[in-house]
């Protein structure tokens, strides 16, 4: 008798439920609509059931939850999403994340977790290769940009204080020198919450205004440096701002940054995946000089949230401002602890979806992704911005654009432009044919078409124009 097959029973009931639901969500994503078409109430009626006083069989569980979360599921996964650099999963990378969970390790240190922990090992030299970083730099595998950046200016805050005699881990920053930011107007909201999180403060940050081209120009730089010449330094560097993929020239302004003792910190979330394009890794001249690194997995390289990875030139600074070391934990000399390189403690082994995508993809595998993409944000930007009542507002040089749809009234007001813009998004959302998303930019309303999602078709751009020149056309009226 198989003393163990009522413990493997309960598993193979409900994952093979929440297979078959897996499986009609992502076959179905072609067809489906894009955008949620389920309200806020009717979701909260499905869902805010009261809390049973006895469990219910967990195939029940999974069945009820498919139903109750039916029109609340953006089709993100799909090749028609175009919003918010969302990429989708690749089938090796998902089919990973699922036995991440279904193997259930602590991925905190090489003890508890001895394979994963040598996935992240790997994973980190695959990762540096590929993005064109040193070979030296540390790394952490983290929930996204949002915590890479604590990670990186965490190392930065702990080597610009250690330099001027200051433990910041030991003595926190009450009476600590003042560190600035130095940064360009095109930052993303996410050094600032890394800033708040660090005890640094918004109030750090110095914006200096970047060109047409949404580059930090080196003029402008130097001026800044020369000010506060003393202050520790911590210089924030673009490599795809999130508008319109501008990249500094970091190959002018890192060794000028470094002349004055500053850190510089590269903020690459999505654009940082062009170092793997020989078509487009030109534009990443001279980022390898930089201390610190930032890009997502989420998002280029199409492998399940949450992904984050954040590389450090000074794997000292690094593990000092991180580490952590206690009598009741298993550490070993030969392996890494991956504790020691990011902030959290319990965690999952997110490196084995990374570890499968990149397997999957490879090297050109990866390119093409890249390459593609960007070939289809041009596309689209140029495409739906000559339909009658659009305009081009940034053409892409890589997965990023901007188009406007103006108010073709006489007199219409820079008011009226930003309202027919989001009117025009809104209805491109409710044809259920394609998904862009709103920014203001440079003061004027526009349509972000944002391409990262690895199934993008040819097909998928026509979808979405039709979706466009649909969204454009002017109302009819009512009939009696």
């Amino acid at each position: 008798m198989d003393n163990n097959a009522a413990y493997r029973a309960p598993y193979r009931a409900v994952l093979e439920r929440a297979f078959a639901h897996a499986l009609a969500h992502l076959e179905n994503l072609d067809r489906a609509p894009v955008a949620a078409t389920a309200t806020l109430p009717e979701l909260r009626g499905r869902l805010g059931k009261p809390l049973p006083d006895d469990g219910l069989p967990a195939p029940q569980v999974i069945d009820e939850l498919a139903a109750d979360v039916a029109g609340g599921i953006l089709g993100s996964a799909g090749g028609r999403f175009f919003g918010w650099v969302i990429g989708g999963t690749t089938p090796g990378s998902l089919a990973a994340d699922w036995l991440t969970s279904a193997w259930d390790q602590n991925a905190g240190l090489y003890a508890a977790g001895p394979a994963e922990a040598v996935i992240e090992e790997v994973c980190g030299a695959w990762l540096k290769d590929l993005l064109g970083l040193p070979a030296g730099a540390s790394f952490a595998l983290v929930t996204g940009s949002q915590m890479a950046h604590v990670v990186g200016l965490a190392a930065a805050r702990h080597a610009l204080l250690a330099r001027r005699g200051w433990d910041v881990e030991s003595q926190g920053l009450a009476g600590a020198p003042p560190i600035r930011v130095l940064s360009s107007s095109e930052r993303h909201g996410t050094v600032e919450r890394a800033l708040r999180l660090l005890g640094l403060g918004t109030a750090c940050v110095s914006d200096l205004a970047a060109d047409e081209a949404g580059r930090l120009p080196a003029d402008t730089l130097a001026a800044a440096l020369r000010t506060e010449a003393e202050r520790p330094t911590i210089l924030l560097l673009q490599a795809g701002d999130l508008n319109i993929g501008a990249y500094d020239p970091f190959a002018e302004l890192i060794p000028l940054a470094h002349a004055h003792g500053a850190w510089v910190h590269v903020d690459g979330a999505f654009g940082l995946w062009a170092a793997a394009s020989p078509a487009h890794r030109h534009l990443l001249a001279g980022v390898e000089l930089a201390d610190s690194w930032v890009t997502d997995g989420h998002k280029w390289l199409n492998v399940p949230y949450d992904s984050g990875y954040a590389f450090v030139a000074d794997p000292a600074a690094h593990r000092a401002s991180l580490s952590h070391r206690a009598s009741y934990l298993t550490h070993t000399e030969e392996a890494r602890d991956e504790l020691d390189w990011n902030p959290e403690w319990s965690r999952r082994g997110r490196g084995v979806a990374t570890y499968a995508a990149l397997r999957e993809l490879g090297r050109r595998g990866v390119a093409d992704l890249v390459e593609r993409t960007c070939r289809y944000a041009h596309e689209l930007v140029m495409r739906i911005g000559s339909l009658p009542g659009a305009e081009v507002v940034w053409e892409p040089q890589i997965n990023q654009g901007l188009v406007r749809f103006p108010d073709g009234r006489p007199g219409a007001t820079d008011a009226d432009h930003d309202r027919r813009t989001d009117e025009v998004i809104a209805g491109i959302l409710q044809t259920g044919e394609a998904f862009f998303g709103g920014t203001t930019w440079r003061g004027k309303r526009c349509m972000r078409v944002s391409v990262c999602n690895w199934q993008t078709s040819e097909q998928d751009v026509e979808r979405a124009v039709a979706a466009a020149r649909q969204a454009l056309q002017p109302a009819r009226p009512a009939t009696t």
